[in-house]
């Protein structure tokens, strides 16, 4: 079989489209695919530009004026909190000279006023300040470039395309009674970190969408799962185990669900515009959250939920983020690409807003699980990078067992580029 190296390859339209036309099912990409530049911005334009990205969470802004910044790709977008209690988003431009008119991450404003020469919109984008413009200037036509903003019970997602994908609101409609129970809304961020990953953006997904490589590289996450949660290849040797582990499935399912709390698989990873998976799997041991204790690293608990083994719900969505809900936080990841080989992962650790520190909860105790993992993640994103930039890489096969919600990413991926070049 051959193969298409980073070393060969001439980033042509036509090489673009023979590599995506070429891509084998069961297989990982070319390595042009994770090296290089041309494709990357394929990635930007096609992915990241016409599809919902998930952003953030609205206790970043959560009263009127509260603002957020985020980088998709080299486009800033501003998240605000209008007067209204409505959240608005906008290309983070002014729309004088270009000038980013918020630099920081997080803020607080009146109206959204440019550093540089004093153009002031409202909240609505609207310009209703610049100054020295003369009597035939007309404000109304220079207003903020708006961009497609909604929020699934409190997270936050944006899409910069002038008709963004309509598939989203039945998204939501979906997730939201499995969310909704958590309250994330009326939580607080108790810690956030942001790692940069020497990798392709899509070896950070890939890697996400895997257990196949949990137990022998995340000793700290296996703690708190079963071993048959993510994919297992059944022989004579697991059978039982294979059989106890469906049963307490079910059994969990059938529980949570008689408390209101949904929990059943729902999978659109690669049927839909706007992908997702969901599950609500039970944990191990002592079964309440993903601490090295498996116990809650928060005793005030979220929303009005009572019981403290909830299990994990996990939701998974096309192309860049993850989240895990348990009883007592919430933790949630977002993929923002830099460059070819360059990505920004981010994690967020929310507890309840009335929780306190050093006394409901310890942020060591909180974070030490995912802090861990996602540091033995970004190795193995970096160890992939580099071998996918020799000239004896080949695309390999995934495992038809552990890596089935790879090979989803993989098509809709392939299937996300052909709907934009044809």
């Amino acid at each position: 079989m051959s193969s298409t190296t980073a070393l060969t390859f001439q980033p042509t339209p036509g090489k673009i489209r023979e590599l995506i036309a070429n891509r084998r099912p069961g297989y990982c990409l070319d390595a042009p695919f994770y090296t290089d530049e041309a494709i990357y911005k394929l990635d930007i334009e096609a992915i990241f530009g016409k599809h919902w990205i998930y952003v953030g969470v609205e206790p970043e802004v959560a009263e009127a004026g509260d603002f957020l910044t985020v980088e998709i790709g080299g486009e800033s977008v501003l998240v605000v909190r209008h007067d209204d209690g409505s959240l608005r988003a906008f290309h983070n431009v002014c729309r004088h000279r270009g000038a980013r008119l918020c630099e920081e991450k997080h803020g607080s404003v009146g109206n959204l006023v440019c550093p540089y020469h004093a153009w002031t919109y409202n909240l609505d984008g609207e310009l209703v300040h610049a100054g020295h413009m003369g009597s035939g200037f007309d404000a109304s036509k220079h207003g903020l470039k708006p961009v497609h903003v909604k929020s699934i019970e409190g997270l936050i997602f944006v899409c910069m395309a002038k008709d963004a994908p309509a598939d989203f609101d039945e998204l939501a409609k979906i997730m939201s009674p499995y969310i909704a129970p958590h309250r994330l809304k009326d939580c607080k961020i108790a810690a956030s970190v942001d790692i940069v990953e020497q990798g392709n953006w899509k070896l950070v997904v890939e890697n996400n969408r895997e257990c196949y490589h949990c137990v022998p590289n995340h000793p700290e996450l296996t703690i708190s799962l079963f071993e048959f949660g993510f994919g297992y290849a059944p022989g004579s040797n697991n059978t039982e185990a294979i059989e106890e582990f469906k049963r307490i499935v079910e059994t969990s399912a059938c529980r949570w669900e008689g408390m209101g709390l949904p929990s059943r698989e729902i999978d659109h990873l690669d049927d839909r515009t706007t992908g997702f998976r969901t599950q609500r799997l039970p944990l191990t041991q002592a079964g309440e959250s993903q601490t090295m204790s498996t116990e809650v690293a928060c005793k005030k608990l979220l929303g009005d939920l009572t019981e403290r083994a909830l299990g994990g719900l996990s939701f998974w969505t096309q192309p860049n983020s993850w989240h895990h809900f348990m009883s007592d936080h919430i933790v949630t990841f977002s993929i923002l690409p830099v460059s070819a080989g360059k990505t920004i992962v981010r994690t967020q650790w929310l507890v309840h807003k009335d929780a306190v520190e050093g006394v409901d909860y310890d942020v060591n105790t909180l974070t030490e699980v995912w802090r861990a993992t996602n540091d033995q993640d970004r190795k193995l994103v970096e160890m992939t990078q580099r071998g996918a930039t020799s000239s004896g890489y080949e695309p390999g096969p995934y495992s038809e067992y552990t890596e089935g919600l790879v090979e989803k990413f993989m098509r809709w991926y392939i299937g996300r580029l052909n709907a934009v070049i044809g």
